[in-house]
């Protein structure tokens, strides 16, 4: 019972904001892709720095299972990992080229898991180019004896995972599938990290979008939308896309090894993929929660462009009634005629500039009670 109650503390990393992703690192073995090798016999890590024929030959000698993990291999540099463990050649070509959908796929006696990491990037200011989130992927072959893991891209590194799992030997004794299990975990708690970041962004944006729009402190103070802000929901609005892209396909995959018996999975490792299915599930609605969300702000800021752009629209045409007094009255008195009214009196000019000047005061105090200017 020790295992269980430990199970989600030992595959599950501390969710600081300053801890910084594991970046790739070697180990010298005879292939430049594979990152780590090792067998496992009762939950503790017998070999070191082995090929991953030499750790096949263990196993199948005495025991235990082995876990191989490579990073953005070549099919040269694969190919002779996949036939030491007899990989289907369909898996083997998703592994190598990457940019695959989230999926679970058995073939013979082989489960092939792939999973889209997605980390958060930092950045001061929200922009309409700035990257939000970047994703990698994360392939697993699991046999009885063996996991295979291939790694694309430079976030989702399971070197702190693996040591994390070898700290419990007791969880690592259920095999394969209890690494299976962690990885999902690690990726799917990585989403709930990113949603929380992305949420910020988002009630930033609608902030800005909204306080611009009603206290006048927009654009200058005047009262107005600013012009990035549709830019910036737009460029929110693809990088949730993405997200959603590395959320929504992993549903159907976690609900099959949650709910549906499989002899490569072991049945206490099961109950924990509820677990890890569930977070999947809440994360998903949060990420389309985004999408509706990002298209009311979006609908919001164009209807506040709509509103500014009436506002100048009146205030034009405010100015051209104030305008059109002068003018009229200098376009009739500049005709010429002999009998015009006051004409040839000695006050008529400037009587006729005070009554000018009066008529367009009075149409701009109008304007203005009206609120036009």
């Amino acid at each position: 019972m020790s295992m269980i109650r430990d199970l989600r503390a030992a595959v599950r990393p501390s969710r600081r904001r300053d801890d910084a992703p594991y970046r790739y690192e070697s180990v010298p073995c005879a292939n430049s892709a594979i990152v780590d090798c090792g067998v496992y016999r009762e939950g503790r890590r017998v070999s070191e720095h082995v090929s991953p024929a030499e750790a096949m030959a263990g196993v199948r000698a005495e025991g235990g299972f082995a876990w191989i993990g490579l990073h953005e291999p070549t099919e040269a540099e694969f190919a002779g990992i996949a036939q030491e463990f007899g990989l289907h050649p369909l898996a083997v070509e998703d592994a190598v080229h990457a940019h695959q959908r989230p999926k679970l796929e058995r073939y013979d006696e082989t489960l092939f898991t792939v999973f889209k990491t997605v980390h958060y990037v930092e950045h001061t200011e929200l922009t309409a180019t700035s990257e939000v989130v970047e994703t990698g992927e994360v392939m697993c072959f699991t046999g009885r004896d063996f996991i295979v893991t291939v790694r694309h891209g430079g976030q989702g590194s399971l070197r702190a995972l693996r040591h994390r799992l070898q700290d419990d030997p007791e969880l690592l004794a259920k095999g394969p599938s209890a690494v299976l299990h962690a990885i999902a975990d690690q990726v799917v708690d990585g989403y709930m990290a990113v949603a929380g970041a992305v949420q910020d962004d988002i009630d930033e944006v609608e902030i800005d979008v909204f306080s611009s729009g009603t206290n006048g402190k927009g654009n200058g103070g005047k009262g107005s939308p600013k012009g990035g802000d549709a830019g910036r929901i737009y460029q929110l609005k693809r990088e949730v896309l993405e997200f959603k892209r590395a959320v929504s396909p992993l549903l159907r995959p976690m609900q099959l090894l949650s709910e549906r018996p499989m002899r490569l999975v072991d049945s206490d490792i099961q109950k924990y993929f509820r677990d890890v299915a569930d977070h999947l599930a809440r994360v998903n609605e949060q990420v389309l929660s985004f999408d509706d969300l990002l298209n009311s702000i979006l609908q919001a800021n164009l209807a506040q462009a709509a509103v500014a752009q009436n506002e100048d629209m009146r205030k034009i045409t405010a100015w051209a009634a104030i305008f059109a007094v002068p003018t009229m009255i200098a376009g009739i008195y500049g005709m010429n005629f002999d009998y015009m009214p006051e004409l040839h009196w000695k006050f008529g000019y400037p009587a006729m500039m005070l009554a000018t000047v009066a008529l367009c005061f009075g149409i701009h105090r109008g304007f203005k009670r009206n609120g036009w200017l």
